[in-house]
């Protein structure tokens, strides 16, 4: 059986060593069914999320990083510029999982085969 791409993305990461990736956010994010319709990613520790399947990611929508034992919710590339916008901090892997979820943007998803060049814009 094949795997459409958001569901063979979704099932390498949860395959991912803890060394990479902490297992419980993962499934966490996993369990949001809007989370689930994203494309994730796993950078330096983080769990990030695509409105798109194919480079360059989206790059629009929030990400949720390890900060010690706490996690912390960031949108990498708002408007403004600055690069970064910290949205919140968790104590656990499910308030971050919380925290991202309700700061998807209108229009978010779910995830679509393809280049961001074929998203709308997102409100």
């Amino acid at each position: 059986m094949r795997l459409v791409p958001v569901a063979a993305q979704w099932q390498l990461v949860r395959e991912k060593k803890e060394s990479l990736i902490d297992k419980h956010l993962v499934e966490a994010a996993y369990a949001n069914p809007a989370l689930r319709s994203l494309f994730p990613m796993v950078s330096h520790g983080s769990l990030q999320f695509s409105r798109c399947t194919r480079f360059p990611w989206s790059q629009d929508l929030p990400s949720i990083f390890p900060e010690g034992e706490r996690f912390c919710v960031l949108r990498l590339h708002e408007r403004q510029g600055s690069g970064r916008e910290r949205i919140g901090g968790a104590f656990t892997a499910e308030e971050a999982v919380e925290i991202a979820a309700a700061h998807l943007p209108n229009g978010w998803g779910p995830a679509v085969d393809g280049k961001p060049d074929i998203l709308e814009p997102l409100s």
